[in-house]
Order: C-alpha cells, then structure tokens, then sequence
C-alpha cells in the first residue's frame, strides 16, 4: 500500500481543566468544537461554511459498573493531520485519499476515577468521533445500558428515514421533516414490540437535507464488538440521540477493557454529488487484514432465485413433507413435490446460459437438506450445509460448471439459527472448498437464535464478523444477507463483497418498489457499503409465490441497465430468467458487457429521492459506462463529458427509454442508438418516469 503522511503533533498539559478544544477540516469549511460543561459533561459541536450544523450535544455512556457521563475534565488535547492513499480491493476507485485533522481530547474525572478518550476526524466531506476506554483503575468489565451521543440540530430539516427496528431494514424510504416524522413512521405496518423498538426512532444510515441546503448522512463506521445504532428523534426540539440495539434482557453490550466504539460518522456537502462520491466511512476503517488477496474477483451471476418468487409454483424445499428432519429423514424416501428447481438438469440449463453469455457464476437456492424442517416452523430449525438434496447431483454440477468455465456460488440460508451456522461453519466452507465453491450468499430470514438475540444485537454484529474471518481463511468470497448494515468493513475485509440489508429487488415481486427507492439507496444504505440489491428485471409484471399478485415494478427495462452504475456493488446478480434475456437479447448485450469494478467514478447530477446521473470507468479498459435514473417524474439528464480524455475520439451506445416508455404503462419500451461524442459535450437525455439510460462510451479506432 502506498501511504504518503504530513503530521505535525501538538500536545498540551495541563493539571486543571483545559480550555474547549477545536479543530477544522483540511479546507476549513469544517470546524468542530469539544468543551466539558459545568457538570463535566462532555459536549460537542460542528459548523459548515460559517453556520451552526450541529449545535451543542452531549456525549457519554451508562453502563451498570459505572458512568462516563459527567465530572470530567480536559486534561489533554492532540492534533495530527494525515494526508495519505490507499488502493481498495475493489470498488468505485482505484485510489482513495484518506485526508483529514485528527482530534484526541483525553478526559479525566474523580470519585470514583474513570478516563475516556474521545477521537475526532474531520474531512473535508465530513467527520467521524468515537469513545475510547482505556483499561481503569475502576471496574475493567461493563455492561453497557445507553450511549448518549447526541446530534443537535438547528431547524425543521427535510429527513430521509426508515423506522428503527431491531430486526429488519426492508423498509420503503420517508421523506419528510423532523415535525412530520411521526406521522410517517405510523404509516408502515408494525412488527411485534420484540422487534420494534416504537417511539419515534429511525435507522442509520440516514439522510438530512438542511433548510440552507446542506446534506448531511449520519451513519457508523467500523462496527465491532458492540450493537448496531439507531436514533431516537426528538422532533419538538429537531435533535437525535444514539439508541443501541440491546438484547432481549435489555443489555446493549459486554464489554471488556481497553475498548474503543464505532466511529459516529457525518457526511457533509452543499453539493448532493459529494454525499454519493464520499469515501469517509471506508477511510475510518482498517486497512484489510487479508494480506494476499488475488483470489478475491468480483462477478456478476445468474442464479436458481426468482422462479420461485414469481408465481412459478416453484419452492425451495425438495419435498411438502414437513415431518422431515435433518440429518434423520431419509430424503431419498419422500416423496418429491415436483417444484423442485434447485435440480440438475435445471441448474445445468442456467450454467449452458451464464457460459454462452459470459456470465461468472450460477447461484443455486433449496440445493440442501432443511427447507422442509424451515417450512414447518420448528422450534429449532436446522439446515444442513454439506447434504444435497437427490435431485441435486452436486459432483456432476460441479465438474459441468468446471468444464464450462462458470463458477458455482454457495447459499447458505440458517433460517436466523445462527447458532447452529457457527457449529457447522467449518464443515460447510470445507465442503464447499472440496467441491470448488468460492463464494457463498448467506441469510438469516427469522427471529435470531440465539432466542435473546436481534439480528443487530451486539452477539449478531459478532457472528457476521466470525463469519467473514473465517470464510477469509478458507478463502471464501460473502454476499450476506439480513445481517447488520454495512459500516465499511468490506474494507477491512474485501471477501465480503456484498450485503443485503434493505428492502432489495425481490420485493419488485411483493408489489413492487417505487422508482424514488433506488434514488435514495445511494445516498443512505450504499454509503457503508455494496448492495446485493439484485438488478437486471426485464419482465416488470409478475405474481408472488403464485397467490395471483399482479405486482408491477416501478420500473423501465432501461433503468435496469443503469442499476448496475448507479447501485455499484462487486457482486452483481443478473436476476431475471434466462428466457426474459432471450427475449430482449440487443438489451441483455449491455449486462454481458458492464464491469462491477472501477478505476474511477464521476458524479455528474444527484438529488436525492429525485434523480443520480454518474459515469464510471472501467478498472480493466479505457472504456466508461454512464448510468442515469430518475424518479416517477421524466426529466432531461444532463451528461457533461468532461471526464473524457482530451485528444480521443469517442462513440457512445445509448440504451434508453423510447419515446412511449413509461414505468406503469410501457416499461418495456426501449431502444438503442449509437453515436459520437467527445470529450466536454454535453449530452441532453431524456428519461421515462420511472426510467433511465445505460450508455457504453468507447475509443473510436484510429484509421489506418
């Protein structure tokens, strides 16, 4: 890795109480300020470009051993400024600056004696604190209550949230403002008060726009060791305060001294396309641990999935036998329901596909023992990870993907009994190493067991990373799902190339998504990182599990193209069924040729809940590929070529709405044009409601 480093170094003694410390942002348009009260509270505050963003708020934590709440003093302060690049795995960059003025004010408080350090660093695109708790010479062993991190703000701010829920993200984005949250949190149907936290507590990552025109995404990086963090609002008084996800006993974490939290993080522009193009999450994480990592390839697949979520008749489970148990029945004796597509012949039809098209690998859901077991709802639900069904000849599939140069991609569906994964973990990456898997998609659909558990409790944020370090070892590539939103981790750890952690492309089948909920994934649960969010849908009308739904997606059949550029992820799926694809083959041509990894990425237009226009730049080629989508309003996208090098002459093929196209009456329409362009042209593109535009931008060759 490539580091450069400026550091200059001020420390400041003192015996008595410090003054306020501050701090800005490399440019200045960032300053922060950390003072203790007259109580020795410690408290907080951050202007932008001259004007309060965050006004005064507390800081601490409760746990029962003892508080780090109050009676602190100041009693050492030091800055240092880092200025350095690193090279990501993958990703939307080939390099990443990591720039920022770092704060640590070093607290101290008597009767009884605690110290806490709390670490500030400030960006030019916003910044990231989090507490430190080194080892006392009080209690060493806390069980943490509460976090009292607050995030003061000034006015009635517009806000783009989801409710704040234990145990599910798969909700449809709010737009709204703080005096009108309420309201449009009562509006989603209500989970059990098990699962729900009630109140008006929203999730993160989360979306603020200010009435000056400032955004602002709140967020945590680096998630380890402790509960995921919603916020509960105050909407009186425009102010959040950290709400940590705790177990059913009401307990946020088990900690054990020296400790250091999550980073809370704040994105900050008066520029939309800055929320988008910023790295700060990432860059508040380690660097990766895995030290060889050639064996980590990002992919696009094709998979045995969506037949069963469209009205197929199609199921997961082998047989509708639901006395059957894992590891005891004798599967080869019941009797097959005959909707069983996770069977060879199938799978070997979506291999025959992804290897004429190019397509890297073929998932393959209901492959394993359980689904009936699941299906029946027992108390203690059980999968099995190494045992095929008897109509999945798994040597024979994986010597036919071999032959066919395409990959078989694992799924592991626990049905939330993680307990049970970790006890089978190491036989299941083995089994799948013996049969040359590399990549697996994990799930926990359910209610966590262990049963005190939520799936963004302090134990689930624990096993998801068990998971990835020990994939990591048997060089196992993850894509998960329903586990706790990303925080950047796939820095650290770049075989974890994907997650789910939203309300994703299959609910397109549930009724469908409105087209603004794709223009507001970026802004929100994009930032800490990549989206199994499973793009691609040619055909927009279906039923769900064959309950004669008639679902519409809120979607064109362009806009699907423009997902993969505007929904960046290393591990793309090419959802649809391969007869849609065959329908339209001069559309699919487009999926066969988009990358999933990149070099360079321009963010040409975005407002969020609105529209994203961005161009990105092939890691492997000189060839750029532009994504542009709008909400359920047509617009004119603007696409200023800038970003081509001067000197080149260019063609760009434009996949793009027809003039009749429209997401609820003609989402099907399209066509394809070529053209040339060059470098500082500014393209004007007109959208569908509800559609887009995919455009491939390649050197024109020199003639002879």
């Amino acid at each position: 890795m490539k580091k450069t480093f400026v550091i200059s170094t001020l420390i400041l003694t003192a015996a008595m109480n410090m003054a306020a410390a501050e701090i800005t942002s490399p440019s200045g348009d960032l300053k922060l300020v950390v003072d203790v009260d007259a109580q020795g509270v410690p408290v907080y505050s951050v202007d932008y470009k001259g004007k309060t963003l965050v006004a005064p708020g507390r800081l601490g934590l409760v746990s029962d051993e003892t508080k780090f709440t109050d009676g602190f003093r100041i009693v050492d302060t030091d800055t240092v400024t880092v200025d350095r690049t690193w090279q990501p795995v993958w990703g939307e960059y080939s390099d990443v600056r990591d720039h920022f003025r770092e704060l640590a004010v070093k607290l101290k408080a008597d009767n009884p004696d605690r110290e806490m350090t709390l670490r500030f660093r400030v960006f030019d695109d916003g910044l990231g604190f989090r507490y430190e708790l080194p080892l006392q010479n009080g209690p060493n062993y806390l069980t943490l209550k509460d976090e009292l991190t607050e995030f003061n703000y000034t006015d009635n701010h517009t806000l783009f949230a989801i409710p704040g829920d234990y145990d599910t993200d798969e909700y449809l984005w709010s737009e709204t403002t703080f005096t009108e949250l309420p309201e449009a949190l009562n509006n989603y149907t209500r989970h059990t008060e098990a699962q729900r936290t009630g109140g008006t507590t929203i999730q993160t990552p989360m979306l603020i726009k200010t009435t000056d025109g400032v955004y602002v995404n709140a967020h945590e990086a680096a998630l380890d060791g402790y509960p995921a963090m919603l916020l509960d609002v105050d909407t009186a008084n425009y102010a959040m305060k950290s709400h940590l996800v705790p177990d059913r006993l009401g307990v946020s974490a088990y900690l054990q001294l020296p400790f250091n939290t999550p980073w809370r993080t704040l994105i900050v522009s008066d520029d939309a396309r800055d929320i988008l193009a910023s790295q700060l999450i990432y860059n508040l994480n380690e660097p990766s641990k895995i030290e060889d990592t050639s064996w980590i390839k990002p992919m696009k697949f094709v998979g045995v999935w969506w037949e069963m979520f469209t009205g197929n008749e199609k199921t997961w489970a082998y047989s509708d036998d639901h006395s059957a148990k894992p590891g005891v029945t004798d599967y080869t004796k019941l009797t097959p329901n005959g909707r069983h597509p996770a069977n060879t012949e199938n799978v070997k039809k979506y291999i025959d596909f992804a290897a004429k098209h190019g397509i890297d690998g073929v998932l393959v859901e209901g492959w394993n023992e359980g689904w009936e077991d699941w299906a029946g709802y027992r108390k203690n639900r059980q999968f099995l990870f190494d045992k095929p069904y008897p109509d999945f000849d798994l040597p024979a599939l994986r010597d036919y993907a071999k032959e066919k140069g395409v990959k078989l991609i694992m799924h592991h569906e626990t049905a939330a009994n993680a307990a049970d994964y970790e006890l089978q973990l190491d036989r299941a990456f083995q089994f799948m190493k013996d049969n040359n898997y590399d990549a697996v998609k994990t799930g926990y659909v359910g209610a966590i067991i262990p049963r005190s558990e939520h799936h963004t409790s302090q134990w689930m944020v624990d096993h998801a990373k068990h998971v990835i370090e020990r994939a990591a070892e048997y060089q196992i590539m993850v894509d998960s799902h329903e586990a706790p939103r990303p925080t950047g981790l796939a820095r650290t750890y770049p075989n974890w190339l994907a997650q789910e952690s939203a309300r994703g492309g299959e609910f397109e089948s549930m009724g469908g998504n409105p087209p603004s909920h794709t223009t507001i994934l970026p802004f929100t649960r994009l930032k800490g990182g990549p989206m199994d969010y499973t793009p691609g849908l040619f055909e927009t009308r279906m039923s769900y599990y064959n309950e004669g739904k008639d679902s519409q997606a809120g979607t064109t059949l362009a806009r699907q193209l423009a997902l993969y550029l505007t929904m960046p992820s290393p591990m793309q799926m090419v959802c649809d069924l391969p007869e849609n694809y065959e329908r339209f083959p001069d559309a699919f041509q487009f999926i066969k040729d988009v990358p999933v990894d990149w070099s360079d990425s321009k963010y040409l237009e975005a407002e969020p809940n609105r529209y994203i226009t961005v161009a990105r730049r092939d890691k492997n080629s000189d060839d750029w590929y532009v994504g542009a989508i709008t909400d359920d309003k047509a617009r004119v996208a603007t696409i200023d070529l800038s970003f081509l090098p001067k000197g080149e002459k260019y063609v760009a093929t434009i996949y793009e709405d027809a003039p009749d196209a429209d997401w609820k009456e003609n989402p099907q329409a399209y066509r394809i044009r070529t053209v040339d362009v060059k470098p500082g042209q500014k393209l004007k593109q007109r959208l569908a409601p509800g559609g887009g535009a995919a455009i491939r931008i390649t050197k024109k060759a020199h003639k002879k």
